[in-house]
């Protein structure tokens, strides 16, 4: 792939039949009209979402390579339907989007955990590998912890971004049971190779430089205390390619940063996925090029993909008032829930409960 391309002009049309049949419809979002741009969509809510207040119980679980990560459980709804979260690239259980779905999916009868990819919930992992797009052994292990502990199965998995891109990696290899009855994906990295060269662009160097700055602090505090296997300046490692390819890669096993993408885009396992599984993306992600969504020959017949002309990177805020956003995500996947799980824990299926305070301001 070329070093660096063009952005490709697209619009939804280009995706969207408006039919179930192709497995790509446009998307109901509609924005804010004081959020009309994919950068306010992407920063409202990291800005200025209140986090609710979780009753949660934090578990580390130590691996079989004698590292560590650790999940939270939700104490709600202790027999009800069990739903994974995932996180972003450097994300947590403190991340916008988490805490208020967390916060919701309570709310509506489910019993919500998080999980944290290794490293991301406020201490250094042991070993010198890290986590990373394509890792799916981790998400794995946890799915066989956590239904071996509830004695019962995971029904549902919800992945954000980058661990969006690990959910439908894992799917696409057939690592799903047959009790998962869906997951669920929002904004997307599919393929790799273009978040980098997008992230490089115009506005989107700011999110390029804040992700890069959170990356190099866990380098630094992880190494502090004992020697690095890598000779590198981090201060010259400027961008995602340049961080990718001297860390990422050899920390993890691949020949080098085009091997790492190549290997780890979920685009390459769509056509492999045999779980309903529902996407949500926004054309005007500033984190990629419209183009860099999957087109419908590349999905399999079990994947809908809702596209919405706007909506930013895990943004998808509405509301008439800015003292009154409302966070449509939240309420997309409540719905999609309901219509989906068999034991979802309702008599009025299409009935949803009312937003909380932290999910319509």
């Amino acid at each position: 792939m070329h070093r660096f391309m063009e952005p490709r002009k697209t619009d939804c049309s280009r995706h969207c039949s408006g039919t179930h049949r192709t497995g790509v419809i446009t998307g109901t979002f509609r924005p804010a009209w004081w959020l009309p741009t994919s950068h306010l969509q992407t920063l409202w809510p990291v800005l200025f979402r209140p986090r609710p207040t979780l009753n949660l119980t934090s578990e580390r679980l130590e691996l079989s390579d004698g590292d560590f990560l650790d999940i939270a459980w939700s104490h709600d709804n202790a027999k009800g339907p069990l739903v994974l979260v995932i996180h972003g690239l450097e994300g947590s259980i403190h991340s916008h989007y988490a805490a208020g779905l967390m916060d919701q999916l309570a709310r509506n009868g489910l019993r919500p955990v998080f999980m944290h990819f290794r490293g991301c919930s406020g201490e250094p992992n042991r070993l010198s590998r890290s986590y990373h797009s394509g890792d799916t052994g981790d998400l794995s292990m946890v799915v066989d912890h956590i239904e071996k502990v509830a004695e019962r199965p995971v029904r549902a998995i919800i992945g954000f971004s980058l661990g969006g891109n690990v959910l439908l990696k894992w799917l696409g290899e057939k690592c799903a049971r047959a009790t998962l009855q869906t997951a669920i994906a929002i904004s997307v990295p599919f393929r790799l190779e273009d978040c980098a060269q997008r992230l490089e662009q115009g506005i989107s160097r700011l999110y390029q430089w804040y992700l890069l700055r959170s990356l190099k602090q866990g380098y630094r505090a992880k190494f502090s205390l004992r020697p690095s296997p890598l000779q590198v300046d981090l201060d010259r490692l400027r961008t995602f390619r340049a961080f990718d390819d001297r860390i990422t890669a050899p920390l993890h096993g691949f020949r080098n940063v085009d091997h790492y993408y190549q290997e780890s885009s979920s685009i390459g396992y769509l056509r492999g996925i045999n779980v309903d599984t529902l996407i949500i993306h926004a054309l005007d992600d500033p984190f990629m090029w419209p183009s860099t969504v999957p087109l419908s020959r590349e999905l399999s017949p079990k994947i809908r993909l809702e596209l919405s002309p706007n909506g930013g990177h895990v943004g998808f805020v509405g509301g008439r008032y800015p003292w009154r956003a409302e966070y449509w995500l939240d309420r997309r996947i409540i719905g999609h829930l309901a219509d989906t799980l068999t034991y979802f824990p309702r008599n009025e299926r299409r009935g949803l409960n009312p937003p909380s305070p932290y999910s319509q301001q």
